[in-house]
């Protein structure tokens, strides 16, 4: 598990907005639930994604304290007002990332950030590979849009 925490706390802090906090509780119980279903862990595909998988859920059953925002103006106004690092190189980014649905955020989050094939980000998410596609066009579309490229 050492060898995939850096990744893993990385994918969390995508999904958390960059909360650093956020990231670092989900990491630790992600961790903790991996540990304690080890015995469960059949070798049948990549640590990295079964260590995801457990992540996601975690991630989605936490909420993470990151709600949707409707705008970027919207998000960095909450931004200035919470613990956020907004110092963070990639902070217009994670407001960015606030204004996606928590399913396209993951999407986006895997494709783009780990490198996960649409069918791997489907096997992750319970999501059909249908369902990713239209995720990460949407999330991009969003993103476009908020980001203004």
């Amino acid at each position: 598990m050492e060898h995939e925490q850096e990744a893993l706390r990385g994918f969390l802090l995508a999904l958390c907005c960059g909360n650093k906090d956020d990231a670092d509780d989900l990491a630790q119980d992600t961790l903790v639930k991996a540990y304690l279903s080890l015995a469960g862990y059949r070798d049948k595909g990549k640590f990295r994604s079964w260590l995801f998988k457990i992540a996601h859920n975690t991630f989605l059953n936490h909420k993470a304290g990151c709600r949707t925002m409707e705008t970027l103006d919207e998000a960095r106004t909450l931004i200035s007002s919470t613990a956020t690092d907004t110092s963070y190189e990639h902070q217009d980014l994670y407001l960015a990332l606030r204004t996606l649905s928590p399913k396209e955020r993951s999407a986006i989050t895997l494709f783009y950030f780990n490198g996960y094939s649409i069918k791997e980000i489907a096997a992750i998410t319970d999501n059909s590979e249908a369902a990713v596609k239209q995720q990460l066009s949407r999330g991009r579309d969003k993103l476009k849009a908020r980001l203004q490229l």
